[in-house]
């Protein structure tokens, strides 16, 4: 079980002073801005150096959704809040089911909008929080903290190790106790922040970018992108109907009337639409090549091919 200790910030390298910014209160608001800007510019550098590990996590994950597994952002303040936000946008992006990929905040649905004080503390509440979304050893577990410390999120990556399940973590502070929980440990390193300790801003730009890369690379490798086009991509609104038109009549360089109608065929299913004009089989038998190519179009054109010219 996670013992709660008392913090020692000084171990934390996103609790460090910022000697670039020690006089930033009494600068003008332009020279205030240029200081930021060149701290922000310092956490893609810090990313890269990660990328060998996201790519690792990148395709256990993609195994696992393959597989029937879900994937599961977990953490408290700037951190859960960063989960949800990649996570509900996997749905109107990629066309996913809303339970695949999954973000819970310490506090529960409050604590998106407000602090929940004492929720980040537990650690028992990151365990009852994962065992009522169900999650099992077939799942992926990602652990967000700057400081690698939080309590409940620390508490839920050894509750998801216990199951055998994989459990990252993402933080901004090296030789963290998720860092040394989780099978894989994702650590970027942007320094330290502009205000000290506002983890919002440069650690919270890092999660959020390793966090697009995570759902995005998991789904390019589950076939939900052609190209660069987001070919999965769920018509629920006006601008995502016009960008399905605008997505089917690049992939099949075709107009706009034949990529209207391949879409009303398709029930509004731009890979299906895609694959139905280029490879011009009907919507049926188009939907039934798809499905045995796992999704992806150009795969399932290639066999098409293939078996044509036999």
């Amino acid at each position: 079980m996670i013992q709660n200790a008392k913090v020692n910030l000084s171990e934390i390298a996103t609790e460090m002073d910022n000697p670039d910014t020690a006089s930033i209160d009494e600068l003008s608001t332009i020279d205030m801005l240029k200081i930021i800007n060149n701290e922000d510019k310092k956490v893609a550098a810090a990313v890269e150096t990660a990328l060998p590990i996201i790519c690792q996590v990148i395709d256990v994950t993609a195994k696992h959704l393959r597989q029937g597994g879900r994937l599961f952002y977990i953490g408290a303040g700037t951190s859960g809040r960063l989960g949800i936000l990649d996570a509900v946008e996997c749905p109107p992006t990629f066309g996913t089911e809303p339970g695949l990929v999954q973000g819970i905040i310490a506090g529960g649905y409050d604590a998106i909008f407000r602090a929940v004080e004492g929720a980040e503390d537990s650690t028992e509440l990151s365990i009852k929080d994962l065992k009522e979304r169900g999650f099992t050893n077939n799942d992926v577990l990602v652990g967000i903290a700057a400081s690698g410390r939080t309590p409940y999120t620390l508490s839920a990556l050894q509750y998801g190790k216990e199951l055998g399940a994989v459990t990252v973590s993402i933080t901004c502070s090296p030789a963290s106790p998720m860092e040394k929980i989780a099978d894989y440990a994702i650590v970027v390193q942007p320094g330290p922040e502009v205000i000290t300790g506002s983890t919002r801003l440069k650690a919270g730009t890092a999660q959020k970018l390793v966090l697009n890369m995570l759902s995005t690379g998991a789904m390019i490798k589950l076939g939900k992108v052609y190209g660069h086009l987001m070919v999965d991509v769920k018509a629920s609104n006006s601008k995502l109907t016009e960008r399905a038109i605008s997505i089917v009549m690049k992939a099949a360089c075709c107009d706009r009337s034949t990529a209207q109608t391949a879409l009303d065929e398709s029930g509004g299913n731009a890979k299906l639409a895609i694959f139905h004009i280029i490879s011009g089989k009907s919507i049926v038998e188009s939907k039934k090549l798809l499905e045995a190519a796992d999704g992806y179009i150009g795969k399932a054109l290639r066999h098409s091919m293939k078996n044509h010219n036999q």
